[in-house]
């Protein structure tokens, strides 16, 4: 991703939605405050019961390398990436349909779509790319699955200004939800899915998330703000994956919560916001865009982040200008 976008009052602008593909259902009940029960509430006193909710990141300053076989499904050459249906990559990614950076472009000068290669990937703490490409052949496009029959709602784009619907969730402890439980406190939203693994994705968000959670933290006039990270993998980041995922970010649950949903509701926020991916039996396809929301205390739309450039310290800021919002009477 190559940069971020930040739409806010003072510009109203926002991008065409992308509809999502198909992602398996999951069901969801309703009506609960998203403040998870006492017992549960920091992760000191929880139990980690989470199944490999993350692969290994190397240390600061360490680089890991994989040399890995895939299929060529698209080169975006322009933005210096190309995107790659890829074998198992062991202790580190199962396989995909990846977005990956490419070191140098004049690597690809005679490889096209459907070419199978072969490749270094070198994943670092903060980036990876992709070099040493070289051809191994081509193969026959790949059919495209029937998509069996479900349930979509025919969706508008949401904008700055606009109230978030009130969507039904479930977070990290399996307790149900509804957006509109956070109103009267300003909210940050993000998704991810905790599979991806590469550093300028998923794995950046959550970072950003949790250098605003300290941020915030550390400002004590302000007690009404609440962070939320959303999966739209709403097969395998079930509650328990979730769950393990929120300890490795070693934050304080009454403030920053995890959260999937029926995959109805999941195709309904993330349209509503341009995000993009998709999956299909036997592979996965998260080539997906990136967005951040804040929501001020009457659930109104305040900022919409687009990308993966803004900086945890203006997004904090942004927070706290909404958190001083008066709530609705």
């Amino acid at each position: 991703m190559a940069g971020s976008l930040i739409v806010s009052k003072k510009m109203k602008r926002f991008l065409p939605i992308i509809p999502s593909l198909g992602l398996l259902l999951q069901s969801c009940g309703s009506n609960p405050n998203p403040t998870p029960p006492a017992e549960k509430s920091t992760p000191q006193t929880a139990t980690n019961t989470a199944s490999e909710p993350e692969s290994p990141k190397p240390k600061s300053g360490e680089s890991r390398q994989f040399f890995v076989t895939g299929v060529v499904e698209g080169l975006k050459l322009g933005e210096g990436k190309v995107i790659v249906r890829h074998e198992d990559i062991p202790e580190f990614m199962e396989a995909m349909t990846m977005p990956f950076n490419v070191k140098n472009t004049n690597e690809f000068s005679a490889i096209g779509t459907n070419d199978q290669i072969h490749f270094r990937l070198v994943v670092e703490e903060t980036r990876s790319w992709i070099d040493r490409v070289t051809r191994v052949g081509s193969v026959a496009a790949m059919k495209k699955p029937r998509r069996e029959f479900r349930r979509v709602r025919d969706v508008e784009p949401l904008k700055v200004g606009d109230v978030l619907p009130n969507y039904p969730l479930t977070n990290q402890f399996g307790k149900l939800f509804h957006t509109d439980d956070y109103r009267g406190q300003a909210l940050a939203f993000t998704f991810i899915f905790t599979r991806c693994p590469m550093p300028e994705f998923c794995p950046l968000m959550s970072r950003n998330f949790k250098k605003v959670y300290e941020e915030m933290q550390n400002d004590a006039s302000l007690t009404n703000w609440q962070l939320l990270t959303i999966s739209f993998d709403v097969e395998a980041d079930t509650p328990k994956v979730l769950n393990g995922y929120s300890k490795i970010h070693g934050v304080d649950s009454s403030r920053w919560n995890f959260a999937t949903g029926a995959l109805i509701e999941i195709d309904d926020i993330t349209e509503r916001f341009g995000l993009a991916f998709s999956r299909m039996e036997g592979t996965i396809l998260f080539d997906h865009t990136l967005r951040s929301v804040i929501l001020d205390p009457q659930g109104k739309i305040d900022k919409i982040y687009i990308g993966n450039a803004w900086k945890p310290e203006d997004f904090a800021k942004d927070l706290k200008a909404a958190a001083l919002i008066k709530p609705a009477q």
